[in-house]
Formats: structure tokens, C-alpha cells, sequence
């Protein structure tokens, strides 16, 4: 059944359709120069649509349309981003405080054959206005300061293209020499402001090769960097410190595609260039057990700090496909992930012991987790102590038929903290927010924030995973308990989800301050909950969550964890709003 979206049409200047009532709908909906209507009602098709779409859609103008998106002429730019179920507020120039707009994702019943019930659905459509009316709290959408601090890219002044370096484009030729002499050339002017590398139009066939700091790695609209499907032109290197061994198998691990260490101010972005790991023949040796180390991610940073990944295209990674690791300061944005359902671990991206990341506005489907975020593995990472932190994550559409859309582990040992997903667009997967450790991690995953989701044909909104199990080594500590706290999980909508939530915690270990607010889910089980070993606090949600969350929020308590810059968790305008909600859904 459909999600529509209310604005309330006189904030929404410049916003024109149809003499419509309330209850009635027009998709076609356009923004033209005649007065507004007093209510506008759009509709959100599902699933959403690619973010390169969305951008499209916002320079041409006036289009009413997207996943619980509103496009007019005086607040445009952000709208997509920024709506869902939370407040916006546009002034005359723009987002600001001068004005308020609301817009309510819900799902309505098909009423137009039924006069009972079309009265019904005025008057609550009457309700929800005066709520809107009384509810206007003082809360801006605002850009993470992360991101904020992360989106200029330095521009180079000297730049090579990959053939004056012998490459050939043909998809055939073995092009590693010539990746590694023009690196290397460009090495000299990297104290003279860095250097490009630009990839032209054609097949560049490649095994893995390395970059320096102060260098763009820039591809072509129609450029496609091939992994090499020879494993002996992946090297293999030393595991990571916090893994004590390769993650799949003891002892090293193949290098990535494109990798890089202990480097400054490096960017890999393009005009939607393609990076393709060809993984195929690396699931098969996985599924046959004839690998002889761990497989290659298709982009691995480790130790770097200003890191730029942009405008690109990567599918088919033989493992995970962008792996930062030990970094910092780190903006990925604009970019595709794609592979194949089936193809075993081939995760998104996977920030892993890093801190001060920006991930925004990318399209991902594969065969694993869309977003995970790690920190090392039991007792090594417990050593190394290197932990995630202050990690934004927004706009990001996408689906996982085996995997989740927002992932916190298994491998957490150094700490995962401070983290927010917004804006998030799932649509036929697995799960959409999981949470996974086990006894002998150790290390803590607390203070997220995770807001403003849609689902759409997921089997399990909520998964909380406390015997995950998989240890690098019999020598870990089975006493290592984690320490999982302070967990908000808002603003979320659902539909056709079969189980809201199966979360469990460990015996003896209770995870402490999970916090549900503001959640509508369509759910198709007659047992929507299943809870152990834990405990928190849940606010307006729909279906009834299990007894040990089902606490009320207590009013101004901070045992529900919130950014500074979101609004408050519990008000009385949020309950009027969603026990309405609720009553659409009867």
C-alpha cells in the first residue's frame, strides 16, 4: 500500500495541482506561479529511487515526486535529504526559521468507494492539520558538521593521463606497470600542490596498485578500471593489527585494487567513472574453499587522513568493496555499489577503526550489509583500542537481500561510538538495522542515533544479535562481555515487514537503554517482537514493542541518546502525532 506525504500547501509557496480535497490525492502534482492550495497531498512511490535520479530531479523544476521528497521553488536543494517524518522549516531564502512545513509519512487505507469512511479520513486529515498548527518545534534540518567540514576537495595543478604511461584501454592488456610508473612520476609534485591521474574513456584492465597522498585518481564518464581475475596481481599482505589474522583465513590477505597507506589528501572520484573488481571468480573459489587467503576489498585505505572517495561506480568487489580502515576525516559521497544478491560478503562500505567520517548520498545493493560499521576483532582489537567514532551516515538508498542496511559489527572490539544514519531508504532486504557482536568481543557500541528510515518489503525491521559468534582463535576471552548502550533507533516507517524486531542481548550482560520512538511498521507476523537480555525505553510505537523496551521514554531524561542538534526524544506533540498515526492505521 502507498506512503503519502502531507505539506501543509499554504507554507509551500509557489506550490500548484488540481483542485483536490483532503483524502484525495494528485501524483502529477506540479509547482506552478498560482496561489497554493490549502493542503497538498503527494504521493511517495516505493521503492525510492537511484540518488543520481533524485539529483536529476531537483534541476528540473518544480517536480513534486520521490521518496517522501517535496521539490518548490524557494527550498528545492535539500528537500529530498531532509524529509521523512521530521520537521522542516523554510524561510524566504531558503531552509531556515521563518516558516514551518511537516510532513507526515504514512499509509492510508483506499477510501474513495466508501463515504463512511472518506468523512472518517477528513476529519482525521482535519486533525493531523491541527496538530501540525500546535506543533512547531524549534528544530532546523541541518547538515552533519561532519560532512560539513568534509565536502571541499583541493584542486590539482598538475594533471597526467594514464596512456602518456604506455596504457591501453582495450580490456585485455595488463595495465599494472603503467598504474604504478605514473604514480610513481607523480610522486615529485606532491610538496607542489599534488597531481591528477586521469583515466580516459575504455577498459583499463589492472591488478592492485597503490597511491600516494596529494594525488586524485580521476575516471571518465564511460572509464572502467578492471580488476585483474589472476589472484597472483593481488599481492598478498599483512593482516590487519586488529584482526591478528585475515578474516577468512589464518595468515595474510590479498592487498585491494586500489589501495593505499599511511597517505594525506588523496581523492578517487570521477564523472561517474566504474571501478569493476570482476569478484566473480573470487565467490567461487570462497564457495568452493579453494581460496588460500582472504579475499581483497575493492578500495582499502589504511592510516590516512583527508580521504575523498566521489561520483563513482563499484561493483562486483571480490569482498568488501571500500574499506577504510585506521583513517580519519573521511567523505564518501555520490557513489554506486553494486553486486550481485548472492555474492558472499561483499559489503558497501565498512568503516573500521576510524573516526570523522561523512558517507552520504549513495545508491548500494549487494550481497551484504549496505553500511557496517567495525572496530577489530575480540582480543586483538581489544589491543589495538582503535575505536569508530563520530560517523555520519545520510541519503543512502538501497537494499540486501542477505544482508542489512545499517550494520553495527560483529567485529567491534576497539569501540564503535557517536554515530548518526539519517535519511535512510530500504526496500527488499534482509534487515534493516542489526546490531551484532558475541561474548569475547569485548569493546562497546554506544551513543547512535539512527532516524528518519523508510522499509519497504524488509523481512525484519530490527535485529539485535548477541551470540554472533565467529572468533579469529581459540585464544580469545570468552569473559570479554561488550558493552552495548545508548541506542536510539526514531522516526522510522514500514511496510509489508514481516518481524519488527528480534533482539537479543547476553545472559548476564543486559544491553542497556535501547531506545524506540516514533515507529509505524506494517508488520505481516502475528509475533512482530521477540526480546531477551535486554532493556530500554519506547515511545509511540506501532506494533506494541516487547515488555523489556516497553517503558515510556521518561520526559527530559538523557537516558535516550541524542545529538545536540536533533530535537528532544519525547514531547507531547510527538505522542498527539504519532496516536494519530496510529489511527490511520486501524
Amino acid at each position: 500500500e502507498p506512503i503519502w506525504v502531507l505539506a501543509r500547501g499554504s507554507e509551500a509557496q509557489g506550490i500548484h495541482q488540481r483542485p483536490a480535497q483532503p483524502g484525495q490525492a494528485d501524483p502529477s502534482a506540479r509547482i506552478g506561479s498560482t496561489a497554493p492550495p490549502s493542503l497538498l497531498i503527494t504521493f511517495s512511490p516505493a521503492p525510492p529511487p537511484h540518488p543520481r535520479a533524485l539529483r536529476q530531479l531537483r534541476t528540473k523544476e518544480g517536480l513534486v515526486q520521490g521518496h517522501g521528497c517535496l521539490f518548490h521553488l524557494g527550498c528545492g536543494t535539500r528537500l529530498c535529504r531532509d524529509s521523512g517524518s521530521r520537521l522542516l522549516v523554510c524561510g524566504e531564502d531558503g531552509w531556515g526559521e521563518e516558516k514551518v512545513i511537516v510532513l507526515f509519512p504514512f499509509r492510508l487505507r483506499p477510501v474513495e468507494t466508501d463515504p463512511v469512511h472518506m468523512r472518517r479520513s477528513v476529519i482525521l486529515v482535519d486533525l493531523l492539520f491541527i496538530v501540525i498548527a500546535i506543533y512547531k518545534v524549534a528544530w532546523v534540518a541541518a547538515s552533519s558538521p561532519t560532512c560539513q567540514l568534509l565536502r571541499s576537495s583541493p584542486l590539482r595543478p598538475h594533471s597526467v593521463t594514464i596512456t602518456e604511461f604506455g596504457a591501453v584501454g582495450d580490456g585485455v592488456t595488463l595495465n599494472t606497470k603503467a598504474f604504478q610508473n605514473a604514480i610513481f612520476y607523480l610522486q615529485s609534485f606532491a610538496n607542489k600542490g599534488g597531481a591528477q591521474l586521469f583515466v580516459p574513456a575504455g577498459k583499463w584492465l589492472t591488478g592492485s596498485f597503490s597511491l600516494i597522498s596529494h594525488l586524485t585518481l580521476s575516471l571518465d564518464e564511460d572509464a572502467v578500471i578492471l580488476g585483474s581475475m589472476d589472484p597472483t596481481d593481488w599481492p598478498i599482505i599483512d593482516p590487519l593489527p586488529s584482526y591478528g589474522r585475515g578474516r577468512e583465513l589464518p595468515g595474510g590477505r590479498h592487498q585491494s585494487l586500489i589501495f593505499g597507506s599511511n597517505l594525506t589528501d588523496v581523492i578517487i572520484t570521477g564523472r561517474n567513472g566504474t571501478v569493476d573488481g570482476q569478484g566473480s571468480v573470487w565467490w567461487d573459489w570462497f564457495k568452493n574453499h579453494t581460496l588460500n587467503h582472504t579475499r581483497p576489498p575493492l578500495v582499502e585505505l589504511m592510516y590516512s587522513t583527508g580521504v575523498v572517495i566521489s561520483n563513482l561506480t563499484l561493483k562486483n568487489s571480490p569482498f568488501w568493496a571500500v574499506h577504510p580502515v585506521y583513517c580519519s576525516q573521511v567523505l564518501i559521497q555520490n557513489v554506486t555499489i553494486l553486486a550481485p544478491p548472492d555474492s558472499p560478503n561483499t559489503d558497501g562500505i565498512d568503516p573500521d577503526s576510524s573516526n570523522n567520517v561523512c558517507i552520504e548520498d549513495c545508491y548500494i545493493n549487494t550481497g551484504d550489509d549496505l553500511i557496517v560499521i567495525k572496530s577489530g576483532w575480540d582480543e586483538y582489537g581489544i589491543s589495538f583500542a582503535h575505536p569508530s567514532s563520530n560517523i555520519s551516515i545520510r541519503g543512502i538508498v538501497g537494499e540486501s537481500k542477505t544482508g542489512a542496511g545499517i550494520a553495527f559489527g560483529s567485529e567491534m572490539s576497539g569501540g564503535i561510538s557517536e554515530v548518526q544514519a539519517e535519511d535512510i531508504h530500504l526496500f527488499n532486504s534482509k534487515h534493516g538495522i542489526r546490531i551484532k557482536t558475541s561474548p569475547g568481543r569485548g569493546g562497546y557500541i554506544q551513543n547512535i542515533v539512527v532516524s528518519d528510515v523508510t522499509m519497504t518489503n524488509v523481512d525484519m525491521a530490527f535485529r539485535i544479535s548477541g551470540q554472533y559468534g565467529e572468533h579469529p582463535d581459540e585464544h580469545y576471552d570468552p569473559e570479554a562481555l561488550p558493552s552495548i548502550n545508548r541506542i536510539t533507533i526514531r522516526d522510522i516507517v514500514g511496510t509489508n515487514i514481516k518481524h519488527a524486531g528480534l533482539l537479543d542481548g547476553i545472559k548476564g550482560d543486559a544491553f542497556r537503554d535501547i531506545c524506540l520512538s516514533n515507529i509505524v511498521l506494517d508488520v505481516t507476523s502475528k509475533h512482530p517482537w521477540n526480546c531477551s537480555y535486554l532493556e530500554g525505553y519506547s515511545n509511540l510505537v506501532s506494533p506494541e514493542p516487547c515488555e523489556p523496551i516497553r517503558k515510556p521514554i521518561p520526559e527530559g531524561s538523557s537516558v535516550c541518546y541524542s545529538f545536540d542538534h536533533r530535537r528532544p526524544q519525547s514531547s507531547s506533540g510527538n505522542r498527539l502525532v504519532s496516536t494519530l498515526m496510529k489511527i490511520v492505521f486501524l
